[in-house]
């Protein structure tokens, strides 16, 4: 019995996402499409602006931030609703553990709807629809 619930909790820890390490590099390996969509270049450009420094290069993630890359952004579980709450009222993290996102100052709501762009084409792209 002991046992069993030792390999569960080992189990429950290995399975769950975990800070990236300190350094600033990609925490996920992020494919690109062959192109992207007018509006996902704009959102590219916002992205860039507002989002790489923590969600890294292509969203891949940093030791700063969460890949959105990654099946936990997955349309199904985070609506494109939650990226425009998450860049206008902030969130508290609940997935990972790089702390709560303050809201991202001065961004507009028709910036945030071409980042959603970008990242739903980066996750088409590595097979996360």
């Amino acid at each position: 019995m002991v046992l069993a619930i030792g390999v569960s909790a080992l189990a429950w820890y290995l399975s769950r996402p975990a800070k990236d390490d300190l350094s600033n590099g990609p925490s996920v390996a992020v494919r690109l499409p062959a192109s992207f969509s007018g509006r996902a270049i704009r959102g590219k450009v916002h992205f860039d602006e507002n989002c790489a420094a923590c969600h890294g290069e292509n969203a891949a993630g940093t030791g700063n931030g969460p890949p959105l890359v990654h099946n936990i952004y997955e349309p199904g579980h985070h609506a494109d609703a939650a990226f425009q709450l998450a860049a206008t009222r902030g969130t508290r993290s609940h997935h990972w553990n790089f702390g709560d996102m303050p809201p991202v100052a001065g961004i507009e709501a028709e910036e945030v709807s071409f980042i959603v762009a970008y990242v739903r084409e980066l996750q088409r792209a590595n097979g996360i629809e």
